[in-house]
């Protein structure tokens, strides 16, 4: 796995983290491209749910327009190993960084 593409739109990385707020617990999904090391998507949540992952890739696509072929990586927890977020990366084109999660 390349962590230091020579352009942007090469390679993102997606990851959750909690937060602890005024309002209790919430969940922040972020993809990040790690040419630039900027963050390019980003969803907070109540729940870590597998909508909370798909909504920061979302707008990461929405804003950077890609083309086809972005490696995604991430660290293969359960909201970005099931065969629906595999769909998810396929209908916006990207490819996982294990192909064999």
């Amino acid at each position: 796995m390349n962590f230091n593409p020579v352009a942007p739109n090469q390679v993102w990385a997606g990851d959750v983290t909690y937060l602890k707020t005024g309002e209790g617990w919430l969940y922040l999904a972020i993809v990040m491209d790690l040419y630039s090391r900027r963050i390019i998507g980003w969803h907070i949540s109540k729940r870590m749910t597998r909508d909370l992952v798909e909504k920061a890739l979302n707008k990461a696509h929405n804003l950077r327009k890609p083309p086809k072929g972005v490696v995604f990586h991430n660290d293969l927890g359960s909201q970005y190993t099931s065969t629906w977020f595999r769909h998810v990366l396929t209908k916006l084109g990207c490819r996982a960084s294990m192909e064999d999660f």
